[in-house]
């Protein structure tokens, strides 16, 4: 079995990462916090996320994040499988976070929205509405006008 088991996040500011997080998976939890250095900065880190997976996040972070409409390299997005996308959308909503690209009703088959984080992270939120990897692995309307797939879809 191979799995992502967490991904480390350089942040500007924990607390307002923390608490973007935290909206959108309020079952989650802080589960390890400390201070290190790293290369000369001084700065603090926690592990938020549930038993099995988690996000690191580092505070002390400089500068912008990479521009989500460039091409430059870098990450483009982190995303989560979840069971009810409209609790998350209106957490966030709620709290002021907008939302970057909505696909709630662009599929038959899943729920999709992205929001930014303080920090210039993109988060995805994508909930299928069906467990037949022919119906939701379908990308017949996902607004590309070139579609190639690595395998036949039977």
């Amino acid at each position: 079995m191979v799995r992502i088991e967490h991904a480390n996040l350089s942040v500007v500011k924990l607390e307002d990462s923390l608490d973007f997080i935290l909206t959108a998976f309020p079952e989650w939890k802080i589960r390890a916090k400390g201070k290190n250095v790293w290369h000369g900065v001084e700065r603090q880190w926690l592990h938020v996320g549930d038993d099995d997976y988690y996000l690191s996040l580092n505070d002390n972070a400089i500068g912008e994040n990479r521009n989500l409409s460039g091409h430059s390299p870098g990450l483009a997005h982190i995303a989560f499988v979840v069971d009810d996308i409209d609790n998350i959308v209106n957490r966030l909503t709620q709290k002021g976070y907008q939302i970057r690209v909505d696909m709630l009703n662009s599929h038959p088959f899943r729920k999709i929205a992205y929001f930014i984080e303080p920090s210039g992270f993109e988060f995805e939120f994508i909930e299928y509405l069906s467990q037949q990897p022919a119906e939701k692995n379908r990308y017949d309307n996902i607004g590309s006008t070139t579609v190639s797939f690595a395998a036949e879809n039977n």
